[in-house]
């Protein structure tokens, strides 16, 4: 097409030219279109992308706080199972405790029971004395007087040593219980603040890892669009660079041929005159030859007559 512009005439070339220049800008302004058109497509994709991360961010973390509270639900529970099982041992141990004291009291009973049979005798063998002699029975009722406030002071110690045994039993199962219930305790709030801090620091990993995919995501997408003008602007100005060479050849060659024509159209005028001019003169020099001798020939004749 373009050699069909330089070589025909100058009017139907700046037509044909003049097509070819708009044919040229309106494909490039399809092609800025089109860029444009894939630019926005690749903005979409983006930000459908950015839209399933943070979905999926949201998903873990009420995944990870549903866990969290499945998790403490079922510390709750397992410390109050402990607590009741720890409360069962507490009173059956209190139970038994309270059977033992009944059978220190029976004990403490018979014990009694024994002093005042021991102490029966002596107050016969007393009787005996009294008949035989009241000094005698004085003495013995003395006597047995203070057995008998020994055998109740025995029996009181006893009975004292039998309660603080009993409490001091008591004391020692619910200090028992006491520290299994606190170890428990403590164990479960360890194991449990340990599962929430793992969670928490996977929950904060996820949501940084997320955070950087998004940001590479949209330099990437950034990157892709500063690429894409470029390009797009390096082939509008190869177009317009090309299209103007391609002018400036066009008139370039026009001027060239004009010139040549004319300088040959000139040269052959010019050779045609001189032709002419060469053509008259001769004809003139043989004119003027043949009227000479003519002339010469007339005056020979005539002199000779």
């Amino acid at each position: 097409m373009r050699s069909d512009c330089s070589n025909s005439r100058r009017s139907s070339s700046s037509r044909r030219c003049s097509s070819i220049s708009s044919s040229s800008r309106s494909s490039t302004s399809r092609s800025s279109k089109a860029a444009a058109a894939a630019v926005a497509a690749v903005e979409a994709v983006a930000a459908v992308k950015a839209v399933e991360a943070v979905a999926a961010v949201a998903v873990v973390v009420a995944v990870a706080a549903v866990a969290a509270v499945t998790a403490k639900v079922a510390a709750v529970a397992a410390v109050t199972a402990v607590t009741a099982v720890a409360a069962v041992d507490a009173v059956v141990a209190v139970a038994a405790l309270a059977a033992v004291e009944a059978e220190a009291v029976a004990a403490t009973a018979a014990v009694a029971a024994a002093a005042v049979a021991a102490v029966e005798p002596v107050a016969a063998v007393a009787a005996v004395a009294a008949v035989a002699e009241e000094a005698v029975v004085a003495e013995v009722v003395a006597v047995v007087s203070v057995v008998k406030v020994t055998a109740v002071a025995v029996v009181v110690v006893a009975a004292a040593v039998v309660v603080v045994a009993v409490v001091v039993v008591v004391v020692a199962a619910v200090a028992e219980v006491v520290a299994v219930v606190v170890v428990i305790e403590v164990v479960v709030v360890v194991v449990v603040g340990g599962v929430v801090v793992v969670v928490v620091v996977v929950v904060v990993v996820v949501v940084v890892v997320v955070v950087v995919v998004v940001v590479v995501v949209v330099v990437v997408v950034a990157v892709v669009k500063i690429v894409v003008v470029v390009v797009v602007v390096v082939v509008v100005v190869v177009v317009v660079v090309v299209v103007v060479v391609v002018l400036v050849v066009e008139v370039v060659v026009e001027v060239v041929v004009v010139v040549v024509v004319a300088v040959v159209v000139v040269v052959v005028v010019v050779a045609v005159v001189v032709v002419r001019l060469v053509v008259v003169v001769v004809v003139v020099e043989v004119v003027v030859v043949v009227v000479v001798v003519v002339v010469i020939v007339v005056v020979a004749v005539a002199v000779a007559v």
